[in-house]
């Protein structure tokens, strides 16, 4: 019997987490999924089960989780699985945090990335607003535990709002990560029910202020379509985002992970999503990665060679 996990259709195959995301409209015939489940897949899910590791490939349900793993990358999700907000559209779970962040992660994090063999890698975190500092300290302790074990490897953070308490962003910065990255997320309209606990005016100031700190570090951030916004609030938020200084632009369809999350209103055209990037680095985005199946960290260390170009 064939593996479910080795075809090509017009559905997303059925994922080994959950079953296929439902949606009020049937898929289109671009969102093409190919699940991967090689050696390379089945080494890299070894590692992070050993090593006691999150990735938001598998909390947040990536559909192209396959080829990456397949492709020996990943996104680390560190500061725990269980995330203070519960944001309309992401699969992480939602709660109160059982403890404290732990503080030996960072180190086994780093192990990860010597174990696979990284030279680029991507870390991003759960919200913990029942820490004063959002969890900054570890995420700067990750970034020199992987540079002190594995000389040479860029790092590329995706980090919360930290409440818009400042000194946390600067402690990230301070660490000097290769990028960093804050999403978006959305339209400034769609903010109260897509972004519960986020402010729009907040994430655009983070952007800003890390530009501000360290103005040669390349800073991203990526917005969903197909929530329900319109195509002048989409353009008017790009323009919002480059008077930030902001480098790297993500843009990807949203997709429904369970029946409990924000319905999927419409599914944006490849045609389109082409359009957005022709405008969005005529805008002055340096780089523009736009297209159905992508997200924040799909090809992160091409982005981040073209953003320094």
């Amino acid at each position: 019997m064939a593996s479910p996990f080795n075809i090509l259709s017009n559905e997303l195959p059925t994922l080994p987490w959950s079953e296929t995301p439902p949606s009020t409209h049937p898929r289109p015939p671009w969102l093409r999924v190919r699940f991967f489940g090689g050696p390379n897949y089945q080494e890299l899910k070894r590692i992070m089960r050993t090593l006691n590791l999150h990735t938001v490939c598998e909390s947040a349900r990536c559909p192209n989780m396959g080829e990456c793993w397949e492709h020996r990358t990943a996104t680390f999700m560190i500061l725990g699985n269980i995330c203070t907000r519960a944001c309309g559209f992401c699969a992480v779970p939602s709660g109160k945090p059982t403890g404290p962040p732990d503080e030996a992660e960072p180190a086994r994090v780093a192990e990860a990335v010597e174990k696979m063999g990284l030279r680029y890698v991507v870390v991003t975190s759960v919200n913990r607003d029942d820490q004063t500092d959002g969890g900054a300290a570890i995420f700067a302790r990750t970034i020199t535990e992987i540079r002190q074990r594995v000389p040479g490897c860029k790092v590329e953070v995706l980090i919360p709002d930290f409440r818009g308490v400042w000194p946390a962003l600067e402690t990230v910065v301070a660490a000097q990560p290769d990028v960093l990255n804050h999403n978006t997320e959305t339209v400034p309209r769609l903010y109260r029910q897509v972004r519960r606990g986020a402010v729009y005016e907040r994430s655009l100031e983070l952007l800003r202020r890390a530009k501000e700190l360290s103005p040669q570090m390349p800073t991203k951030t990526g917005l969903m379509l197909g929530l329900g916004e319109q195509r002048e609030e989409v353009l008017a938020t790009m323009r919002d985002l480059v008077a930030q200084g902001t480098d790297i632009l993500t843009l990807g369809q949203y997709l429904q992970p369970t029946k409990q999350h924000l319905p999927v209103i419409r599914f944006v055209h490849p045609d389109e999503f082409a359009e957005y990037k022709q405008l969005g680095e005529q805008m002055g985005f340096k780089h523009v990665e736009a297209g159905p199946l992508v997200r924040s960290s799909y090809h992160a260390f091409e982005q981040e060679q073209a953003a320094r170009c």
